[in-house]
């Protein structure tokens, strides 16, 4: 039975701090298991996969293995910059092939690397046999990682033509290519380009086809995967990571378009001299009536205005500033005699105005303008001109543009301001299955780990966090609130105790209640037995009536301190605005 007495004076602390005993044990309950699940997220480790070659075939299909050296060679020509101008840019970016730096995804997969920033790179890679697209499927997905994002450059690969005068070592811009295809960006400019050379089968010559509204590439310092399909029946699809984001026709989605217009405007026809394509004109039998004056000015004086009788005429608009001084250096001599700057006569801001006044201006009611005879439809007109319509000398019709022409390798040919860029894992060929199945083995098992990788990165953004101290909750962090509600009061309490307990009455109160429930406790235990003295039973009721005069206190301190805060947030506001 002893520690009744002590149980009671537990109970009164608890309620001088304003929590009951069970909140305050749900609360902290809660918090450990949190604090703990917390923890354990924290340091459990991601499971990273390992890279493994595939076993897959396709006509190209690269993973950058050892033997890597042996197919791609870098570019050693001059960058040609057009007739008008007389600077040559050289490829001399360097590559390498290496892991991931930046959220790795998987250990031993390695890529393409581009190493330095704002420079021109070139690189590529003969495939084993040329690649004829027709009649079948065209394949194209690869794998880009922006490991230092992407402000200005390119990030796309070109599959060239295929030709005996194909030579690594002179790869460049002029280079023939059959598509060009992968992330773009400069600024706001930001697209997935897909272009493919066209091929006149009248003149032979060949012609740019731009997608006309390319999809938007994604920015990110994870791996990102790009897929281009192209069916035989000319109609193609885009894809970012397994997902379709473009599809479309080759004959409908691209500029130029592929097939001219059958019949073109006549260059050699010309507008007749009386063709009169004016749709309306100033109606000539209109006069202007008698009563139009175009003198009438559009303002007059207001000659019903009166000036107000607070209108002080007598006295200045400014007046010379009564705190400036004289400067001490000011020599009058040299600097001329010193006159104080003026300032708005403070008067006149008190009353309607200042100094002379005058009549104000008003709008003219009869103010007309200069007159101009009303529009009417034109009884002459024919309507807009355009030449006449002629077969078009160059027309063609190309059915099958998906036909592309055999293409014989693979390049990057690059201008770019970040580096460590990385390509990996491209497939060229003809089965969507097996392109999916490459992405199953690679793309899908390291992208998961790069996101978390990367979620893990991100900084702990603290939601709903109070904005002071005044705003915390015990039940919503107890730590948090103790911590810091005893940091605020004993900040005040350096300065003014009293206005400490004012301000923060839960950390005295609790401070009182901590120190009537110790004295209790070792009353009880100095009284031994199995029951308590009479001077104990005295001591717990004095512990209550203590308990609560220190609560009473507590609340009337509050109520005292919430209004103190409220002025100190006014004052704070004030400072600061």
């Amino acid at each position: 039975m002893r520690f009744n007495v002590a149980a009671a004076a537990a109970s009164a602390a608890l309620l001088a701090g304003g929590v009951s005993a069970d909140d305050s044990q749900k609360v902290l309950k809660d918090e450990s298991a949190s604090t703990v699940a917390e923890a354990a997220s924290s340091v459990s480790p991601v499971e990273v996969p390992t890279f493994t070659p595939t076993k897959l075939k396709a006509p190209f299909l690269e993973q950058f293995t050892d033997d890597w050296d042996s197919r791609w060679k870098p570019s050693h020509a001059k960058k040609e910059t057009g007739p008008d101008t007389e600077e040559e840019w050289a490829y001399v970016g360097e590559w390498s092939v290496e892991e991931p730096v930046v959220y790795k995804g998987m250990e031993g997969d390695k890529g393409l690397v581009i190493k330095n920033a704002a420079a021109h790179h070139a690189i590529s890679a003969k495939f084993p046999k040329k690649i004829d697209p027709k009649g079948k499927d065209l394949v194209v997905q690869y794998e880009v990682k922006l490991q230092n994002g992407l402000e200005c450059g390119g990030a796309y690969l070109k599959l060239l033509r295929e030709n005996k005068a194909l030579h690594q070592d002179e790869f460049s811009n002029t280079t023939p290519y059959v598509i060009m295809f992968g992330p773009d960006k400069c600024g706001h400019n930001n697209k997935v380009h897909f272009i493919f050379n066209h091929k006149n089968p009248k003149t032979g010559e060949y012609e740019e086809k731009h997608l006309s509204s390319p999809p938007t590439a994604k920015i990110v310092k994870t791996t990102e995967l790009y897929t281009l399909v192209v069916h035989p029946n000319n109609t193609y699809l885009i894809q970012q990571d397994g997902e379709t984001v473009k599809e479309g026709s080759l004959l409908e989605d691209f500029v130029p378009s592929v097939n001219p217009e059958a019949e073109i405007d006549d260059p050699n026809d010309t507008k007749p001299e009386d063709w009169v394509d004016q749709a309306r004109i100033a109606d000539p039998d209109a006069k202007k009536p008698e009563d139009w004056d175009e003198d009438a000015p559009y303002e007059i004086v207001d000659e019903e205005a009166s000036m107000p009788e607070d209108w002080l005429v007598d006295e200045p608009q400014t007046i010379p500033d009564p705190e400036a001084q004289k400067p001490e250096d000011w020599d009058d001599e040299e600097d001329g005699d010193w006159i104080a700057p003026t300032i708005p006569n403070p008067k006149c801001f008190e009353v309607s105005g200042c100094g002379p006044w005058t009549k104000p201006m008003k709008k003219n009611l009869e103010y007309k303008g200069i007159w101009s005879a009303p529009l009417i439809d034109n009884p002459a007109y024919k309507g807009p001109w355009a030449p006449r319509k002629i077969a078009n000398p160059d027309y063609y019709e190309d059915k099958t543009p998906a036909n592309f022409e055999p293409m014989g390798a693979i390049g990057f040919e690059i201008w770019t301001m970040q580096n460590n860029i990385l390509f990996d894992n491209i497939y060229i060929g003809h089965s969507v299955e097996d392109a999916k199945a490459l992405a199953d083995e690679t793309f899908f098992k390291k992208h998961p780990v790069e996101e978390k990788l990367e979620e893990a990165d991100k900084p702990k953004v603290e939601e709903n966090k109070p904005s002071s101290p005044n705003d915390l909750k015990f039940t919503e962090d107890p730590v948090t609130y103790i911590k810091e509600k005893v940091d605020l009061f004993m900040t005040i309490a350096q300065k003014d105790p009293i206005e400490a307990i004012k301000f923060v009455p839960e950390v005295a109160g609790g401070a009182a209640a901590l120190l009537v429930t110790f004295i209790a406790i070792l009353a009880a235990l100095v009284s031994g037995g199995s029951s308590p003295a009479p001077a104990v039973k005295k001591a717990a009721k004095d512990v209550k009536e203590k308990a609560k005069d220190v609560k009473d206190k507590a609340a009337e301190a509050v109520a005292t301190g919430t209004e103190k805060a409220k002025e100190v947030t006014k004052r704070n506001t004030r400072s600061q605005s």
